[in-house]
């Protein structure tokens, strides 16, 4: 790449920085003119081709926080439309990351005096996301807790809330809330925000096992346990533990219907026996109820209970 080709995409990735596609593309065409063939440019210019047309669809979208949200649905999908590139030039992946990410971020904050309070946390969600996405760990904290209080035992929301702890090297609380958010509800978790490496490395995990489809969330809190990731634990209360052990029986009923879907029963189960088996441990019950769950695992899936009591 030619010095005058570098110096100008660098001003390049300032305007798309900015979501200023008119002068980006302006200033990539007088490049253009001068060298053909680098590949940083046409990486470069892809992303700008994608945000503009980005751009032009939020043009149909009146209400502030459907733009927030659909900027957001735009990410993951030029995240999926970049995936198939073979050269990556990073430079223009994280200047187009802040654009779409700021462009969000401004929609969320006029939102945030929302009367709804569930509608409110979902706004200091995004909002909270934005924020981790462009690297300010502090803000996006205040945004997750602020989001946690109203509304608490929120899967999508501690999940992204241990993601930042984690980002921010408190692996601690990272853990203690990955596996609370896992516990709560693993189909309400969206993984294409999660940018920690606690969790990327499960989720590799979960995708080198071989696990897709519907049922590829609710291994990632097994492998975690296996894994010994998910090793922070808390002491259920007693309708938590009524809760789960209903769940547990609900579940082994439906397993003995020839037509049920095991894809999804068989690590959902494993999940609520690893959180029972804590609680007796913690609560220092009798080792025969704990062996007999464990037996229970060993029929499940013999490989998984090999696996746990190693």
């Amino acid at each position: 790449m030619e010095i005058e080709t570098e110096e100008g995409l660098k001003e390049v990735l300032l305007y798309l920085e900015k979501a200023d596609l008119a002068n980006a593309q302006l200033r990539l065409s007088k490049l253009y003119e001068h060298e053909l063939g680098c590949e940083e440019m046409g990486y470069t210019d892809r992303c700008r081709a994608f945000w503009s047309e980005s751009i032009e669809r939020l043009k149909m979208i009146s209400n502030p926080y459907e733009k927030g949200q659909r900027l957001l649905a735009e990410w993951k999908s030029l995240t999926e439309f970049l995936s198939r590139e073979k050269f990556v030039y990073e430079p223009a992946r994280f200047s187009v990351q802040k654009g779409y990410f700021s462009s969000a971020l401004e929609f969320y904050i006029g939102q945030m005096d929302e009367k709804d309070q569930l509608h409110r946390a979902e706004v200091y969600k995004n909002a909270g996301i934005c924020y981790k996405k462009l690297g300010d760990f502090e803000n996006a904290r205040t945004c997750l807790a602020e989001a946690n209080n109203l509304c608490p035992k929120n899967a999508s929301i501690l999940a992204e809330l241990a993601d930042c702890y984690s980002l921010c090297g408190e692996d601690r609380y990272g853990k203690l809330f990955f596996r609370e958010a896992f516990f709560l509800d693993a189909d309400q978790i969206d993984i294409d925000f999660l940018d920690s490496e606690l969790i990327k490395c499960l989720i590799d995990k979960t995708v080198q096992k071989g696990h897709t489809g519907r049922s590829f969330k609710q291994w990632i809190p097994v492998y975690g346990v296996l894994c010994g990731i998910f090793n922070i634990k808390r002491e259920l209360n007693s309708q938590e533990v009524g809760r789960l052990k209903q769940e547990i029986y609900a579940k082994e009923n439906e397993f003995k219907d020839p037509s049920c879907n095991t894809d999804m029963l068989v690590p959902g189960l494993l999940n609520d026996y690893f959180w029972l088996i804590d609680h007796y441990v913690l609560t220092h019950e009798n080792a025969a109820q704990v062996n007999e769950v464990l037996l229970k695992i060993k029929i499940l899936d013999s490989s998984i209970y090999e696996a746990y009591i190693k």
